[in-house]
C-alpha cells in the first residue's frame, strides 16, 4: 500500500475479532504512554480534537507506521499490517467506541 498526500490507500478493514484486539491494544499499549484516557502522559494527547488539528488520519498513520525518531514512539510496522494501522488511525481520529462496543 502506498502513501498518498492524504494518507494510505484504503484497504479491507480487519475482521471484527481483530478490531476488538486492536482496540484493546490502543487502550492498553498506547494508553501506557499517552494516558489511559489518551489525554496525555509520557506521550502527547491523542484525542480526536488534538489529532484533527495536528493533521488527522494521515499524520496518525505515519506516526504509528514509522514511529517518531528521537522520541519513545516506536514504529509499529513490524507488528501490524498497513490495513490495521489505517483502521486504528481512523478510529483514533473519529474517537474510540466505549469499551465493550464494536
Amino acid at each position: 500500500m502506498a502513501l498518498l498526500a492524504t494518507g494510505p490507500v484504503a484497504a479491507e478493514p480487519p475482521s471484527a475479532l481483530r478490531q476488538q484486539q486492536l482496540l484493546r491494544m490502543v487502550r492498553q499499549d498506547c494508553g501506557a504512554c499517552h494516558g489511559m484516557q489518551l489525554t496525555g502522559g509520557l506521550g502527547p494527547a491523542i484525542t480526536p480534537p488534538v489529532l484533527a488539528e495536528r493533521g488527522g488520519v494521515a499524520l496518525v498513520y505515519a506516526t504509528i507506521w514509522y514511529g517518531r525518531a528521537g522520541t519513545p514512539m516506536p514504529p509499529w510496522r513490524g507488528l501490524l499490517t498497513e490495513a490495521e494501522v489505517r483502521w486504528m488511525s481512523q478510529r483514533l481520529v473519529e474517537g474510540l467506541p466505549p469499551e465493550g462496543q464494536p
